[in-house]
């Protein structure tokens, strides 16, 4: 299926690694332009140099998602570099922290993830949305996740700031609607990469006392489809939501989670 995304401009923040990588590199077989933002510029220029190899203009430029002057600097950098921004695909994101119940987890842990999960995409949505209204187009793709659709204990931060991306989500998509501007989230269940091997499931094989590779197993038999997602999986599902394809689709939650969120 062509997706027509050829040509298109795409902002993705927290490219580095992970889902943000294969997010990156999705859009970049896909033949969009890039701008790639985040605050180590070490970290993302590999990526950017692996898109730039399979023929993507991309440019990296630094950027504190928590700081609205910032976020502003990256809308105007995309638009000198480009002439426009089509897309804005927010990846980064933190865990916060794992394994704590709400009344151990502290104001300053509870701060940091909202303030990075929720404000960040307040910034840079409130950066661009201005630029697609005037032309009438444009395309957000939110990364939240299945915590914030059915809450998860030892993940009360984690879960709040996600709750809360939602809504942000859902109310964007309803004033930027009469503009032609779809506001749509992608919701990720667990996500295999270091992140959920070396502190999900490790939290979950100290807490049993079991094995790394059982505490895997426990994840992936809570889901319908028996196995956890991949990166790849998720950059399939904003690739979606970021082209015509899904004209008619907006303010909803899309879980990638192999069927958790709705057993």
């Amino acid at each position: 299926m062509d997706l027509k995304l050829k040509n298109k401009v795409a902002v993705i923040t927290g490219p580095a690694k992970g889902m943000g990588r294969a997010v990156t590199l999705a859009f970049a077989r896909e033949g969009c332009g890039l701008v790639l933002a985040g605050r180590d510029l070490a970290a993302i220029e590999p990526v950017a140099a692996e898109a730039r190899e399979l023929g993507a203009r991309a440019e990296v430029v630094r950027c504190d998602l928590v700081d609205a002057g910032q976020t502003e600097a990256l809308a105007r950098a995309a638009e000198k570099a480009f002439g426009r921004v089509d897309i804005l695909v927010n990846v980064a994101g933190g865990s916060g922290p794992i394994g704590k119940t709400g009344w151990e987890t502290t104001a300053e842990e509870f701060d940091d993830i909202v303030g990075l999960n929720m404000k960040g995409c307040f910034n840079t949505m409130r950066a661009v949305l201005p630029g697609m209204i005037e032309r009438r187009y444009g395309k957000v793709v939110n990364v939240g996740g299945t915590f914030g659709m059915r809450g998860r204990a030892g993940r009360m931060a984690y879960s709040a700031s996600k709750w809360g991306l939602r809504g942000i989500t859902k109310s964007f998509a309803l004033e930027a609607g009469p503009y032609n501007v779809n506001v749509n989230c992608v919701a990720p269940g667990m996500v295999d990469g270091p992140r959920f091997r070396e502190k999900v499931c490790a939290e979950m094989a100290a807490r049993l006392g079991i094995g790394l590779e059982e505490a895997m197993a426990r994840h992936a038999a809570d889901y319908a489809l028996r196995r956890v997602t991949t990166d790849d999986d998720v950059a399939q599902a904003c690739l979606f939501l970021a082209s015509d394809a899904s004209r008619q689709i907006t303010g909803v939650d899309l879980p990638v989670d192999g069927g958790w969120a709705m057993l």
